[in-house]
């Protein structure tokens, strides 16, 4: 068995409910165990020997076929997670500014210019760096009125991408250690 992070994009936004009792249920249901949510945004620990590609798709199809509704899922180990952390760009906007401060974390590696492209999207004072197969983003201006939006991020980055702010960062890493 192996501990693993599976990020789910766009649940309990937009009329996408998805109670995370259900969601734990679900994923015991695949055959995880020692699973746990943290927060409503879609974030399950849990312990499995398969590999993440095998994860995900089991996941997707399981809340298809439960839910209706298609949800792009991203399984990283804690190896994996602790890269991103680790290689943050923006230490200051982390001290500072945590709910600002975003990590895109896509379903596919990065396009090889995702970087530049996302910067030259940038209209609000928002600054990209790369850490490993994720992206970092600082709203410097807040995310409001940014105009690098889901949408485009997925355009630019050439793959499906769900985002956490730094807080939720550090405690999916703490809860994949523990």
């Amino acid at each position: 068995m192996g501990r693993k992070l599976a990020l789910l994009r766009g649940i309990n936004v937009g009329g996408r409910v998805l109670p995370m009792a259900e969601l734990r249920d679900l994923c015991s249901k695949l055959g995880w165990t020692e699973v746990q949510t943290y927060i409503q945004s879609g974030n399950v620990i849990f312990e499995s020997a398969d590999e993440p590609a095998a994860l995900e798709a089991s996941l997707e199809a399981a809340l298809a076929e439960r839910f209706g509704f298609n949800v792009p899922v991203m399984v990283r180990t804690p190896a994996q997670w602790a890269v991103y952390p680790a290689g943050n760009p923006f230490l200051e906007a982390a001290r500072d500014e945590p709910k600002w401060l975003m990590l895109l974390v896509p379903k596919r590696p990065p396009a090889a210019d995702a970087v530049e492209l996302l910067k030259a999207r940038a209209t609000m004072g928002e600054k990209v760096g790369r850490t490993g197969d994720g992206l970092w983003i600082w709203f410097a201006g807040g995310v409001a009125g940014s105009k690098l939006s889901p949408l485009l991020i997925d355009k630019l980055v050439d793959s499906p991408a769900t985002s956490r702010n730094h807080r939720t960062v550090m405690k999916l890493k703490e809860m994949l250690e523990a």
